[in-house]
């Protein structure tokens, strides 16, 4: 929701399961560390 991967209704209406969530969050992680390994790179 924060990063606008889905909706909040999503949730709430069972569209997106725990599974979901996980795999979102996983790839929030990858982004995070993939910026702080190219800010690390670039200096």
């Amino acid at each position: 929701m924060i990063k606008g991967m889905c909706r909040y209704e999503s949730l709430l209406d069972c569209t997106l399961d725990l599974a979901d969530i996980a795999l979102m969050n996983d790839a929030l992680d990858v982004m995070d560390d993939n910026r702080t390994l190219a800010e690390e790179a670039s200096k």
